[in-house]
């Protein structure tokens, strides 16, 4: 028997709607997981029809973390300008920046991976699976795998959300989706680190040292 307290928790752990969460309680026989799962399911399909509509308004979020040692920007659109200006939309687009900032990705989507940057990994990889001793035959598999391990580190969509690994971006953006009945997409970021790309002298890596040391 699906009970209002059932609901309720499901609601809270989602973010759906009353009425989602209670037809996706009876549909799982009051499971709490599978409704979870029926509600990430719904949410997929939902977004997929809405993937084709043009998304033009939206925000431009900045954040820093470290006390200003790391700081990014990024898009995300959205269809109009009262979705852009309500929490929901916000507190995604502040996760996604925080995304950013945590786990450095390189791209938004593997669609945007340069093929010579593909090409130049499995080059590295195969050359890894070699010298590992890896038979030649099982070489290929091997690398396909890993392509896919490196699509999942390098491209934002497809990360793990800092904030519930159980999920990638791409759910969580699908997930909000649903939720706010608009297509949403991540446009472009620029990520920065204090000291990114300068190479320090010596002395003050030895300065850094002597530092640490003395605390």
């Amino acid at each position: 028997m699906v009970t209002a307290e059932m609901v309720k928790e499901l609601r809270e752990r989602t973010g759906a709607g009353m009425m989602d969460c209670k037809k996706a309680l009876n549909e799982t026989q009051g499971d709490m997981d599978k409704a979870i799962d029926f509600l990430r399911e719904k949410g997929l399909a939902a977004a997929a029809k809405k993937a084709g509509r043009v998304a033009a308004e939206g925000l431009i979020e900045s954040y820093l973390h470290g006390g200003g040692r790391i700081g990014v920007l990024v898009e995300v659109n959205c269809e109009t300008d009262f979705v852009a200006k309500t929490e929901g939309f916000r507190t995604l687009v502040k996760d996604i920046a925080m995304q950013i900032a945590a786990a450095n990705p390189t791209y938004v989507r593997r669609e945007e991976v340069p093929a010579d940057v593909i090409e130049h990994e499995k080059e590295v990889l195969k050359a890894q699976a070699l010298n590992e001793g890896k038979p030649a035959n099982i070489v290929e598999k091997m690398i396909a795998g890993r392509v896919e391990k490196y699509y999942k580190e390098v491209c934002l969509m497809e990360q793990h959300f800092i904030k519930d690994p159980d999920k990638t971006i791409t759910q969580l953006v699908n997930e909000s989706i649903a939720k706010i009945g608009e297509n949403i997409s991540i446009r472009r970021f620029t990520r920065y680190q204090l000291g990114e790309g300068i190479e320090k002298k010596s002395n003050d890596f030895a300065n850094e040292v002597m530092a640490a040391v003395k605390k």
